[in-house]
């Protein structure tokens, strides 16, 4: 049975995204060879049931070359410990596979009140580890989840269970709350940072309309883009990488794409991980510490 965080071994710094891989605007072939690209670098893949039909899509691209199946993380959950098996195999059939790396926990409802007062769900956290569905979990934090597993982290529940913690962790956005992500660093939890470049080159997310997802991610450009222009990097992919990478907690960092040649600017920036002059990381800790008491641990489910 492998040892608390030995599930993390090996994990490659940049792990593919495969959000985009459920676009059915972009052509299938298209879709499956930038999924193959992604194979053939070795890089370590995260992927949901959520996504469209990204896990179809995949499963295809593993049948064409089964020796090059990478290790995954697959979003897992839902409302209850019911749910949870249920949701481990919806994954695995599109797949063709008996078992993944990590679970991404996604804890809703009773199942995170369970999880925040160290419940029943930790058995079964290790049941399905003992039926080698999964290796090992790390935990989902919004701004508004971020309560239960800081309960649950203090209490000591999610020793020799859960690997670590997986949120977005970028120049922009950093959504464990200030409070999680003290204890996080205090107690030396392994990270998996998602959404590496915030959405996007930071000068389009600052000065192109609509390019933004939300108006708060254009506001926050403004603020960044003059520290990256101060940086004197000319890639934004490699800044972000190396931003991610310049906590010592972050084990990886999770970027989508649909296209090779973005792709290969991923692959390119994780061979160049030396982390960021502390006092631009500073600056930007000190944005993120701002930006969650004004707004994120403020915001509504799915507004931001």
């Amino acid at each position: 049975m492998p040892t608390h965080q030995a599930a993390l071994n090996g994990i490659t710094p940049y792990i593919y995204g495969t959000t985009r891989l459920g676009d059915n605007k972009v052509p299938r072939e298209e879709r499956i060879k930038v999924a193959r690209a992604a194979m053939n670098a070795g890089v370590w893949f995260h992927t949901a049931r959520m996504y469209g039909d990204a896990l179809e899509v995949l499963g295809e691209a593993f049948a064409q070359a089964p020796t090059q199946v990478p290790k995954l993380i697959i979003k897992i959950g839902w409302e209850n410990i019911g749910q949870l098996r249920g949701s481990i195999e919806e994954n695995l059939r599109p797949l063709g596979l008996s078992g993944v790396q990590l679970g991404q926990l996604c804890l809703g409802g009773e199942l995170a009140t369970d999880f925040a007062n160290g419940g029943n769900c930790y058995r079964v956290f290790q049941d399905l580890k003992d039926a080698g569905l999964v290796q090992g979990y790390v935990v989902e934090v919004f701004p508004w989840t971020s309560e239960s597993p800081l309960k649950a982290l203090r209490a000591g529940y999610t020793q020799g269970i859960i690997d670590g913690f997986i949120f977005y962790l970028n120049p922009l956005q950093r959504f464990a709350s200030n409070s999680l992500w003290d204890e996080i660093v205090k107690r030396n939890q392994p990270i998996i940072a998602m959404r590496t470049v915030s959405g996007g080159p930071v000068h389009s997310l600052r000065d192109v309309p609509g390019f933004a997802w939300k108006d708060y991610l254009q506001k926050r450009a403004v603020e960044v883009a003059p520290i990256f222009e101060k940086s004197g990097f000319k890639s934004w992919t490699e800044f972000c990488v190396r931003f991610a990478h310049s906590f010592p907690q972050v084990k990886a960092t999770v970027g989508a794409t649909s296209k090779v040649e973005n792709l290969n600017e991923f692959l390119a920036a994780k061979d160049h991980l030396t982390p960021l002059p502390e006092s631009i990381v500073r600056e930007m800790e000190a944005l993120h510490y701002r930006w969650s008491d004004e707004l994120d641990i403020h915001a509504e489910p799915w507004t931001m």
